[in-house]
Order: structure tokens, then C-alpha cells, then sequence
């Protein structure tokens, strides 16, 4: 089958992906780089039905495809629309959502959808999703202030959450850039910016014993017990080492 040729646009894959064999044996050749071998017992001497596009094993004589063992079996979908659909989904920064990718390849929405939630889960890391270190970790607020509310407005307002009527608290982690490695982000709505709440995320979505740097707010103190915690005074400085996005 050769070296593998990776398409450089989204109209370059569908077009080459089009072919069955072509999509077909792109796959293999990924997958099994030094030829076949059977997912259920590991062994390689298997023979071919190029018919069927199926194997044959010799050792425990199960029958088995490209798509065995992977997010792509039981699915009735061709490598004609799953190539182009993880090129389109790995090259695009800003995310896809199902209806791009139903436009993209020609198929229902309902079918993309089904698509991107089999190809997010089989990129989904190793180790769990949790970040490496060094990440950072801050929190703000997003929304209206109440002092710019109108009285009307303001009295709508339950007079218990006042205090929090400013905004809604976002809090955010992000891994740092690594060379080649571009460091990943959370971010998620908290009740409140509290110790049990902002340092429940970080131990929720990095890994122990990082490297994690925050500000001197008060709620992070105690993550030097299972961080590397590295606090900065800004009074003083507002990065120390590599910044993330660099």
C-alpha cells in the first residue's frame, strides 16, 4: 500500500477519500502498518476475502474487518465519510458542529452528530482528559453589574444573591504550550469562587503533582499539598516562566 498521503484540504480529502479502495485501504495501512492482525487472539497469520474487505483468522477462524474493534463497527458508514470527517474535525481550530459536517459530506444531521460524538470520544486522552502541567488557573466574572442595573431590575433580584448579581463566575484552566504540543483548555461555570469549588476543578482536570500557577486568592491555598503550586503576586509580576499562549 505505500506511504500514506494525508490530504491538505477538506476538498482534497473528499475528493480522495471517494473511492472505496482508497478510503479502504488508507484505513488498513494506518491501522495495521506491518499488515493484518486479528483483534480477538493477536494473530497475524490471517487470510484476506478482498470481496468482502474481510479477514479470516487462522488460529481462532473469527471473521473480522477494518471497522472491528473500533469506534467505526457496527456502523453501516463508509471510510468514504469517516476520513474526511476526522480530517475535517482535527484540522479545524475552532471546533465543528454537526450541521457543518452534514453540508461538508452530504449526509443528515442526525448522521454527523452521531459522527462527531464517535470521533471526540476516540480523541479523547489517554490519561483520562486530565491537563499536564504547567497549567495556569484563574477565575472572573461575566454578566451585568448591579450598580448599572436599573431599579426594576435590581428588585428582581433575590435579595440573598445580590452580593453575586454582578456576574457569573467562569473559571479557567490552560495547559501551557509545549513545542509542538498546543496546551488545552476547560472552562466551566462555578456557583461560587471558593476553595471547594475552584480547587474541586483543578483536581478534577489535572493531573497530581503538576505544575500550577494562580494568583494569591485565598480559595487556592492548600493545592501545594498535591501541586507543584506556584502563586504570583501581582503586585509584582502577572507571568512567571513561559506564558500559554507563546
Amino acid at each position: 500500500m505505500g506511504k500514506l498521503r494525508v490530504p491538505r484540504t477538506l476538498l482534497e480529502a473528499v475528493a480522495y477519500f471517494s473511492d472505496q479502495d482508497v478510503a479502504h485501504d488508507f484505513f488498513v495501512t494506518l491501522r495495521w502498518p506491518n499488515g493484518a492482525g486479528c483483534p480477538n487472539c493477536g494473530n497475524a497469520e490471517v487470510a484476506y476475502m478482498p470481496k468482502y474487505r474481510r479477514w479470516t483468522c487462522k488460529e481462532c477462524r473469527q471473521q473480522f474487518t477494518a471497522k472491528t474493534g473500533t469506534i467505526f463497527e457496527d456502523s453501516p458508514i463508509s471510510f468514504t465519510k469517516w476520513l474526511p470527517a476526522i480530517w475535517l474535525l482535527t484540522a479545524t481550530r475552532n471546533g465543528t458542529s454537526s450541521c457543518e459536517l452534514a453540508r461538508a459530506l452530504g449526509v443528515t444531521q442526525k448522521t454527523a452528530w452521531f459522527m462527531l460524538h464517535r470521533i471526540r470520544e476516540a480523541l479523547a486522552d489517554r490519561n483520562g482528559g486530565l491537563l499536564q502541567g504547567p497549567v495556569e488557573a484563574d477565575e472572573t466574572f461575566v454578566g451585568g453589574d448591579i450598580k448599572k442595573m436599573n431599579a426594576k431590575r435590581k428588585s428582581k433580584l433575590d435579595r440573598s444573591k445580590r452580593r453575586w448579581a454582578h456576574g457569573t463566575t467562569v473559571f479557567g484552566i490552560v495547559e501551557r504550550n509545549r513545542g509542538p504540543r498546543k496546551g488545552k483548555v476547560r472552562a466551566f461555570v462555578v456557583p461560587f469562587s471558593s476553595n471547594k469549588e475552584l480547587q474541586g476543578g483543578i483536581r478534577r482536570h489535572v493531573e497530581p503533582g503538576a505544575e500550577v500557577h494562580t494568583d494569591g486568592f485565598p480559595a487556592y491555598r492548600g493545592l501545594d499539598r498535591d501541586y507543584a503550586h506556584q502563586v504570583i503576586d501581582h503586585a509584582y509580576e502577572y507571568v512567571r516562566g513561559q506564558r500559554s499562549h507563546e
